[in-house]
């Protein structure tokens, strides 16, 4: 990388988080109201709110949302939305771009952060990983979602992708929720959230366009337990051909 271009891109990085910054500032107000609710009701007030910040935020910096595949939602029904994670600008793109209020599972250290930590609990499931019962509890509370009519939000590799491949191998964690739910599981790809923000160097970004796709759903109706690895394996091996076809 030229030392005109390393130069742009902290600049670029610096500025855009600045702006997210000021915006936040303004969500922080219905997100501290949204608070004061119990779900589903939390997640019907916040939902629409990230997603006009992010419909602000994001185009604002040069990062427009491009979604493909929202048919595959249909009306009266909920899912388990699965998806691949390379980027913390994933986290912005992920939850307030599906179709309909949604939870996801998050580590509860984010929301220890000053201000930001306020709006990540809205929209969160919040886990502590390093305590047994807190990930027993965190599935009974993706449980509870499912049945009161969220969409859940998962990452199922675990961890943002720094590797050369497509998809990390994924954990049970989501197919085992969507089993035990009877809930259809949608596969989801994002494209460009690395090349907007990689993981080197550091405090540098660049803008692009985001791609966000839904791709068929994956039903777990008759599913058991017994049935997970097929299932997981089934769902990686789908959004991996997607991503090496598309990218």
């Amino acid at each position: 990388m030229n030392i005109f271009k390393r130069i742009a891109g902290h600049i670029y990085f610096f500025c855009a988080l600045v702006i997210f910054m000021l915006t936040m500032l303004v969500v922080i107000i219905p997100a501290s109201i949204a608070l004061l609710f119990d779900e589903p009701r939390r997640a019907k007030i916040i939902h629409p709110t990230y997603r006009i910040w992010m419909s602000v935020f994001l185009p604002l910096v040069g990062c427009p949302v491009v979604r493909k595949g929202k048919k595959h939602f249909k009306k009266g029904e909920n899912y388990v939305v699965v998806v691949n994670h390379n980027s913390l600008v994933d986290i912005p793109v992920s939850t307030p771009w599906i179709p309909g209020p949604n939870k996801t599972l998050a580590k509860i250290e984010m929301a220890k952060t000053p201000v930001f930590g306020v709006i990540y609990t809205a929209g969160s499931i919040l886990v502590d990983r390093e305590s047994e019962s807190s990930r027993k509890e965190s599935f009974t509370k993706m449980q509870q979602t499912l049945k009161q009519g969220l969409h859940l939000c998962l990452y199922p590799e675990g961890t943002r992708n720094k590797t050369s491949e497509p998809l990390q191998p994924f954990f049970d964690g989501a197919f085992i929720t969507a089993i035990r739910a009877q809930k259809a599981i949608i596969p989801a790809v994002i494209f460009g959230t690395k090349d907007i923000l990689p993981n080197k160097p550091k405090l540098w970004a660049r803008p692009k366009v985001i791609r966000y796709h839904f791709l068929e759903p994956v039903p777990t109706k008759g599913l058991s337990m017994s049935d997970r690895n097929e299932l997981k394996d089934k769902v990686h091996d789908l959004m991996k051909q997607y991503i090496i076809q598309n990218a």
